[in-house]
């Protein structure tokens, strides 16, 4: 018989023949191999759990356990404890003392579909910045935490997220080469009691101790609160999509060189932070 029943492949082909119970005709090398290679598929999801996204898209990846981890961190200008699931559905229990802050963790979480429970105090008689910059480390430390290697992250993540008039996009790379570009142009000093400087450093925290590249583009924008709340909502939504699994890559990691994590560059940052 030239070429193999239900195949496509040429006339010719090489044939192996199946076992005697199947009277079909022998099949190719090249659907024994795709056999092989569906059974060895089917092993590397063995530890995983395919589910229903809740926007009712299909194609979500939970992994066998949760990545959560827990980091405590104290100096002499604030205790700070943060918690973090980097596979929940939206827990959001904050109190940072800061409350617009406090209001940007809340669109992380449930966004990003985080479970966030963190805890701080800091030396707000002087101002919020102590305070701000360490929970944006000590997120960052928690999230590398969770994180652990990075095995089959899908890596990069982006989103464009408006408000009213304010549009912002978030690009980033779980690259272990911690990295931020900042583009947003924030019209007044404060909103509320906060200062509108303190955005950049928050980011500029977790991207050093979690070791991320993040770019913050602000497209348009006129209202301060605006334009902070989209970058967050931008942010976690990006965040989402670089963590969650990449079906065809489960237990790989996802770069050319076989490591996304700076081990030596993830101590250095916390000794940094320790002596901040």
């Amino acid at each position: 018989m030239n070429g193999c029943v239900g195949c496509f492949c040429a006339p010719g082909a090489a044939a192996l023949p199946l076992p005697s119970r199947n009277a079909r005709g022998p099949v190719c090398a090249a659907k024994t191999w795709q056999r092989k290679q569906a059974g060895a598929s089917r092993a590397r999801r063995a530890n995983v759990v395919c589910a229903v996204a809740g926007n009712g898209s299909s194609g979500y990846v939970a992994p066998a356990e949760n990545r959560v981890a827990q980091v405590a961190r104290t100096t002499n200008e604030t205790e700070v404890s943060v918690s973090v699931n980097l596979d929940g559905t939206g827990k959001c229990d904050v109190d940072t003392g800061i409350g617009f802050l406090d209001h940007m963790l809340n669109q992380l979480s449930s966004h990003g579909l985080l479970d966030l429970n963190i805890r701080a105090r800091g030396d707000y008689h002087i101002d919020d910045h102590h305070t701000n910059e360490d929970v944006g480390i000590t997120l960052g430390m928690a999230i590398a935490k969770a994180l652990g290697d990075k095995k089959g992250i899908r890596r990069f993540g982006h989103f464009i997220a408006p408000l009213d008039e304010a549009l912002v996009e978030v690009v980033l790379d779980f690259s272990g080469r911690p990295h931020l570009e900042y583009g947003l142009k924030i019209p007044t000093e404060r909103i509320g009691k906060f200062d509108t400087q303190l955005v950049r450093e928050f980011y500029s925290a977790v991207a050093g101790n979690a070791q991320i590249t993040i770019h913050v583009r602000q497209l348009s924008g006129i209202n301060s609160h605006h334009i902070v709340e989209a970058s967050f909502k931008a942010f976690a939504r990006a965040m989402r999509m670089a963590l969650e699994l990449d079906p065809r890559r489960l237990g790989g990691i996802p770069s050319s060189k076989g490591v996304l994590t700076d081990a030596q560059g993830l101590e250095q940052a916390k000794t940094q932070s320790m002596n901040h």
